[in-house]
């Protein structure tokens, strides 16, 4: 019995749980995205309406999910592995520690001020860089400096968007 044939006789099933989780996702990303956008107008090829590219997207969205999911029942792939906590919490804590520190806040009594990009910068890549094991201080030290340096240079004189950079040493 040639292997065609076993795979014929097995039938349907899921051959890379990963790829039929992704597609499942993307499906449902797509749907809320479409329910969302029921509203906004589609306009027509001559004058686009605020809905053509959320329902377009999404549609494209939609249908990659089904080509994923569907693929996961022909080709061989990765099995579903748990998640990393650790990363959901250094990446979403990053963020949020990111925006606390740009501009600062009050809770009750206690007052943090606006830190700026200069602090916030590399406190949210050494921090969210904490999420993968395989990363040293000095790589994460280094990563931040240069990252940090580049947004200031984009984002403060390219684009010219208010962003404070140091408000408590240089006042900018």
């Amino acid at each position: 019995m040639s292997l065609n044939q076993i795979e014929r006789a097995q039938g349907l099933r899921v051959r890379s749980t990963q790829d039929l989780w992704a597609g499942v996702f993307m499906i449902v990303f797509a749907g809320v995205a479409v329910i969302m956008a029921w509203d906004l107008p589609m306009g027509s090829l001559r004058q686009i309406g605020a809905g053509m590219l959320p329902k377009s997207i999404a549609t494209i969205c939609g249908a990659l999910g089904v080509v994923l999911a569907l693929s996961s029942l022909r080709f061989h792939g990765e099995a579903l592995t748990p998640w990393s906590w650790r990363a959901v919490v250094h990446v979403l804590g990053g963020t949020v520690l990111f925006a606390l520190a740009i501009r600062g806040f009050d809770l009750g009594p206690i007052h943090v001020p606006s830190l700026g990009l200069v602090i916030a910068g590399p406190l949210v890549v050494l921090f969210s860089g904490m999420a993968a094991s395989d990363r040293s201080l000095k790589e994460l030290v280094i990563f931040a400096a240069v990252m940090t340096f580049g947004c200031a240079l984009l984002f403060k004189y390219g684009l010219g968007l208010p962003i404070p950079l140091a408000p408590w040493l240089l006042g900018i």
